[in-house]
């Protein structure tokens, strides 16, 4: 049986990293190209949708507040000023900092721990941790992730999946 820390913190610590490597090769490729960096960062497919750099500090959200919710403290806060790619640079550090401060032990029952989604609000609704987790947590967390490096691949720069996927 796979226990709650394994398949939370490796997993968001692996992906956060291979953001991070595509943020970079973003940069260098607007530095290369002679792009404006804001043009990446706010680049998006459909007016409705989030900006490159929005989608990179979602994704920093959920890999802070599922184990956090997890674990049964509180969400660690970090403004939402990433607009440049030293500041996402520095929220998926800070991210993977706070990750690295968690203990396998601290998970121990979590997959039973009560979550409420949206709590104050009429879509308010309890989830098990488990459930959480592997039907809310992660499919949100890798849906911000594969946007940003959807976009940035969109718009030339050259990454792929090895990329994507990052260190493992």
């Amino acid at each position: 049986m796979i226990s709650m820390y394994s398949a939370s913190v490796p997993v968001f610590m692996q992906m956060l990293g291979g953001l991070d490597g595509v943020l970079a090769k973003a940069q260098s490729h607007a530095a290369d190209k002679g792009i404006e960096p804001e043009v990446l960062l706010q680049t998006r497919l459909s007016p409705d949708m989030f900006p490159m750099a929005r989608q990179v500090q979602v994704a920093c959200d959920f890999a802070r507040s599922v184990p956090a919710r997890l674990v049964g403290i509180d969400v660690p806060p970090y403004e939402d000023n990433g607009q440049t790619f030293a500041q996402l640079h520095a929220r998926i550090a800070h991210t993977l900092a706070f990750l690295g401060g968690l203990e396998q032990a601290q998970f121990i029952g979590s997959e039973g721990r009560e979550i409420v989604l949206r709590p104050g609000t009429p879509k308010a609704r309890t989830i098990a941790g488990e459930a959480y987790l592997l039907s809310y947590g992660l499919p949100q967390f890798f849906f911000h992730v594969t946007t940003a490096y959807a976009l940035l691949r969109h718009n030339g720069v050259q990454i792929g999946k090895k990329d994507y996927m990052g260190t493992y």
